[in-house]
């Protein structure tokens, strides 16, 4: 995608405020930039089962993606001493204390407003459960759809793109979420949503990933509604 559009895709990093009323949140494409990606992206029948994803990287696992947001990956933020998870949350979260002695890489506490919720929140280290980092095109789904068939080090750095593909999100929301792809979920908050499928489509074309005929279906109709 065009350096442009990603740009518009940035996000709602740096805490920016929620969406007026009846208008999309900050950063959400237009109706015509969705349809773009709509009539770029692939689109296959159904999502096939492989078998063989197995995120977990302890003794006897696969870790078919790498250990969990690590930093040794050539993609963005990639082997620049802070791991994926901190940077993604240095990145969204506005008046950002760090852990000192860390280089400003471990984040200590700050605020955010949640991509799929609307809601402002705040991040504490202590509670660091409340707060998740998605994977917006699901890594279950990535494997499912192509990803299988990747490079070791295209996997790791799909599950670690802080610019395409991870989103600090409100953690019950992500567990609600989980691998579900948008025919089976989209964000509670219908004025995120034309956000969210700006994201997903990026994501899915920029690493030839395609979509279930039931997803093409449910973006087209998210589209429908952004201005």
């Amino acid at each position: 995608m065009a350096a442009a559009g990603l740009a518009v895709l940035a996000g709602v990093a740096g805490g920016c405020g929620g969406p007026g009323p009846d208008r999309p949140a900050p950063g959400s494409p237009t109706r015509a930039e969705l349809d773009r990606l709509l009539a770029t992206v692939r689109v296959v029948p159904l999502r096939p089962h492989p078998g063989g994803y197995d995120r977990g990287c302890g003794a006897d696992q696969s870790c078919v993606f790498g250990p969990a947001w690590t930093d040794d990956h050539d993609g963005p933020g990639g082997r620049d001493g802070c791991d994926t998870r901190n940077s993604v949350l240095s990145r969204q979260l506005s008046a950002v204390r760090f852990r000192p002695g860390t280089g400003r890489c471990v984040v200590e506490s700050g605020t955010m407003v949640d991509p799929y919720t609307g809601r402002r929140l705040a991040f504490d280290h202590a509670r660091a459960r409340t707060i998740q980092i998605d994977h917006i095109y699901p890594l279950a789904a990535a494997w499912d759809l192509g990803a299988a068939n990747w490079p070791v080090a295209q996997r790791i750095r799909f599950a670690n793109d802080i610019d395409l593909n991870l989103l600090a999100v409100d953690g019950s929301t992500n567990q609600d979420k989980g691998d579900r792809t948008p025919a089976d979920w989209l964000p509670p908050a219908r004025l995120y949503r034309c956000f969210y499928a700006g994201k997903y489509l990026t994501a899915a074309t920029a690493y030839h990933l395609p979509v279930t005929a039931a997803d093409h279906r449910a973006l087209r109709a998210v589209a429908s509604g952004c201005p």
